[in-house]
């Protein structure tokens, strides 16, 4: 863990000197510094909610283990310790990525969790690719026509989107367009093909959220007196929209982005066990049934670092799509 996030570092702050000024290097460099608490907070969280799920001696041993096993195991294991003991113990173990061995997999879980990352990473991704693809242009449509029988229509769309359960869209897609018509693959993680499913079903409710957000703050940026001088010098009404009004349009789609690609990655559980698609969500879920600790210590420990990354990362996009914005 403590690799990735060294290197993720300096490669912000080059990006922020180069692109968005000293202000924002000196906010970014503020964060930075109170990630640390934050994660500090974790671990305490994590640690404790590891000890209440339950014995990891007697996950580890098999029924027919003795006392004397269970004994040995605990003192090999320093569960004999006092809990602060533990605690240090576990906060040094985890500053040298060492979430402990998976008693499932019998491997160290940190590599495990980290094989699946980069599947929840294209699911996620993709997601987010179809729903802005969709979101953006029927938010600025259904703006641009307010109250008008369009206006209407996509409003009536986004309702029924994030009304539809990801389960049951998945299972239509698959039965209408791999089943029926055989275009795209039925599950499993195979190339371009085998995505486009997946990202259909997890990006129709984001998308759904995003229009709305995006016809909102259109109507309200449409109002604003730039936009009357703008029009008033008689530019073409599609350069008012695309030049001036969108890009600050743009920024509760950024906020939606932050938010839910963490959430995309760690959490797609039915989505993931409806296309068979190895991603996080499926191993936390297995891991937690299994009380397998180490995959969810593992596991939460690197959802909470990108939800922190993912946070700062929107709040220096929100610098690029509108200078105006100061950072203290």
């Amino acid at each position: 863990m403590g690799g990735p996030r060294a290197s993720m570092g300096p490669c912000l702050l080059y990006i922020s000197t180069f692109l968005l000024g000293g202000d924002c290097v000196r906010y970014l460099l503020k964060s930075l510094l109170q990630m640390i608490p934050v994660l500090f907070l974790i671990t305490i969280i994590v640690f404790v909610l590891m000890h209440i799920a339950g014995d990891p001696v007697a996950l580890m041993l098999p029924e027919n283990a003795t006392e004397e096993d269970r004994i040995l195991l605990t003192k090999a294991l320093g569960l004999d310790q006092p809990l602060y003991i533990q605690y240090i113990r576990f906060l040094g173990n985890l500053l040298q990525g060492d979430f402990g061995e998976s008693y499932r997999y019998n491997q160290p879980a940190l590599p495990i969790v980290l094989e699946r990352l980069p599947a929840s990473f294209e699911l996620a991704l993709s997601s987010i690719i179809v729903a802005t693809i969709i979101a953006i242009p029927l938010g600025i449509l259904s703006a641009m026509k307010r109250d008008s029988l369009l206006d209407v229509f996509i409003t009536g769309g986004t309702v029924l989107g994030k009304a539809m359960p990801n389960f049951w869209l998945g299972i239509m897609l698959i039965l209408v367009l791999s089943v029926n018509m055989e275009l795209f693959p039925v599950s499993g993680r195979g190339g371009l093909m085998s995505l486009v499913l997946p990202s259909i079903t997890l990006g129709t409710a984001i998308a759904a959220e995003m229009a709305r957000l995006v016809r909102s703050s259109m109507l309200e940026i449409l109002g604003q007196d730039y936009i009357r001088t703008a029009r008033s010098k008689g530019l073409m009404e599609a350069i008012v929209v695309n030049k001036h009004a969108l890009r600050n349009a743009l920024i509760p789609v950024v906020t939606i982005v932050a938010l839910q690609t963490p959430t995309l990655i760690g959490g797609t559980l039915i989505t993931e066990t409806v296309f068979s698609w190895p991603g996080m969500g499926l191993l936390l879920v297995q891991a937690l049934n299994g009380r397998d600790m180490a995959i969810v210590q593992a596991a939460v420990f690197v959802i909470a670092c990108l939800v922190i990354l993912s946070n700062l990362v929107a709040d220096l996009v929100y610098r690029l799509l509108d200078p105006r914005i100061k950072y203290d």
